[in-house]
């Protein structure tokens, strides 16, 4: 459904892949990878995404290099420059505002695992550009959030069952940006971390992926809407 597109990301250079929905036109959404790197699920996931509506957007954060080794993921994920990244997202959001597919003029961002993480700090730094965000079990220890610039509305997905992610430290996050007039709203699946990748059956809850499809759809639909 999609294709291979670059765009400005402060004065260099991104590339990511686009998907259109088939009326031609919705609001923008930017989906950011786990830290596999721009993988087919990803783009399968922009394709479902446009196919609900969505222009969706999936940067490339890795630049072409992709893995399915855990070990050579973890050295990309702590190889990422969180700055760059960040810059490479506010370029996504500027190129969807631009294209004259996004109507009504409205972008969110979403992402999982690496990407979950990326989302909440794009939420924090670039809330000008961004009307939403959505967090699927969001982890990076080079990330860290401050309550109080997360200014749009935040969803978050986590796995009770997700050693990786504490689900103690989600709630106070999540009760920190309400404390400072944002808001975040949690919901907790009994599921493990990646419970929505079903391209890896080890970790893939069909239950709790099926129902964050269905609110993550509805959240932004509300948010993204003219």
């Amino acid at each position: 459904m999609g294709q291979m597109v670059e765009f400005p990301a402060n004065g260099a250079t991104a590339s990511g892949y686009l998907a259109l929905p088939p009326s031609g036109h919705g609001p923008g959404l930017i989906v950011i990878q786990e830290w596999w790197g721009l993988v087919d699920h990803i783009k399968e996931l922009c394709d479902r995404f446009a196919a609900e509506g969505f222009v969706a957007l999936a940067p490339d954060h890795y630049h072409g290099k992709q893995t399915r080794s855990p070990d050579d993921a973890a050295k990309l994920f702590m190889a990422l420059n969180i700055a760059e990244a960040g810059k490479e997202l506010r370029g996504a959001a500027d190129f969807l505002i631009g294209h004259s597919a996004v109507m009504p003029k409205k972008v969110g961002a979403l992402g999982f695992c690496m990407g979950g993480q990326l989302a909440l700090y794009a939420a924090a730094t670039h809330g000008d550009r961004l009307a939403c965000a959505v967090d699927f079990y969001g982890i990076h220890p080079k990330v860290t959030i401050d309550p109080a610039t997360v200014s749009i509305p935040i969803l978050g997905h986590f796995g009770l069952k997700d050693g990786s992610v504490p689900v103690d430290g989600v709630r106070q996050l999540a009760a920190q940006v309400e404390a400072t007039g944002g808001s975040f709203q949690v919901h907790f699946y009994q599921a493990g971390h990646a419970f929505f990748n079903d391209t890896r059956p080890q970790a893939y809850n069909a239950e709790a992926a099926t129902l964050a499809w269905e609110r993550t759809l509805a959240f932004l639909r509300e948010k993204l809407a003219g």
